[in-house]
């Protein structure tokens, strides 16, 4: 678990409709083409703010990110005082962010911004039926990945799905609707948000799960392999099934 890393970002008025949380580390190269498919998939659909969350980067991702909100003013940047991992970056996004749903994406190209109207979509349908939906996850189809990210993935998901039940096909994909006050319910550690469907879950909300595009990796360098994707992931498993097992429900209270 990280100690919370200092943070300077630039806020406008008034609150949008939606906040997208983009956790970024040496992306210099993805910062402006990914703002603005962003800002082209949900062009209408009220007030936006892109948060761009710098990870303790080394390329100049902090000064692109400057440079797209002289075009973009709705774009705001977080930046962490040293590199934290991904779960303290949308942990700090979603802090400061002022919407009341989030959405989030990886910084690295690959989750396709096009893809959020239809889990917006998905989203209003459920909610609208009655549905306690408060997250939605993409789905990645077909992943264009190595092989060995591909393997470490499906091992992870099978063993992850098996011992929690949560459901859901894809943990690890970045692209995801989230509600923002449940979210800051949950505990904060490092790597949760690989588990964020059984942490939703475990506060009574329900989780959709949307197929979603993937796109290879043009620009930069991945920084994730066999230790940090699939070995670290199945120990913070047995750490989530502690969580669930010791969790108790909010009770009811009524004065007279």
């Amino acid at each position: 678990m990280h100690a919370g890393p200092f943070l300077t970002d630039r806020v406008t008025d008034p609150s949008p409709s939606l906040s997208v949380v983009v956790p970024a580390c040496n992306e210099a190269d993805n910062v402006l083409p990914l703002a603005r498919e962003i800002a082209a998939a949900l062009r209408g659909r009220g007030l936006l703010e892109i948060l761009f969350v710098d990870d303790g980067s080394s390329d100049g991702t902090a000064e692109q990110v400057r440079s797209a909100r002289r075009e973009m003013p709705e774009i705001r940047l977080l930046v962490h005082s040293r590199r934290s991992g991904q779960s303290a970056a949308v942990h700090s996004g979603v802090q400061r962010a002022r919407g009341d749903w989030i959405a989030t994406l990886d910084g690295d190209g690959q989750n396709d911004p096009a893809d959020f109207p239809a889990m917006l979509a998905a989203l209003d349908a459920a909610r609208r039926g009655g549905a306690d939906v408060r997250l939605v996850m993409g789905n990645r189809v077909t992943r264009r990945d190595t092989w060995l990210r591909r393997l470490s993935s499906r091992v992870a998901n099978t063993v992850r799905g098996g011992l929690l039940g949560d459901g859901t096909p894809d943990t690890g994909c970045g692209i995801k609707l989230m509600h923002r006050e449940t979210f800051l319910q949950l505990p904060f550690f490092d790597h949760m948000h690989r588990f964020l469907p059984a942490l939703y879950q475990r506060q009574g909300a329900k989780v959709i799960s949307v197929p979603v595009g993937h796109r290879p990796r043009v620009r930069g360098q991945s920084k994730y392999g066999l230790h940090n994707r699939l070995w670290v992931g199945i120990v913070d498993l047995f750490g989530v099934m502690w969580l669930n097992s010791r969790y108790t429900p909010g009770l009811e209270v009524s004065e007279e």
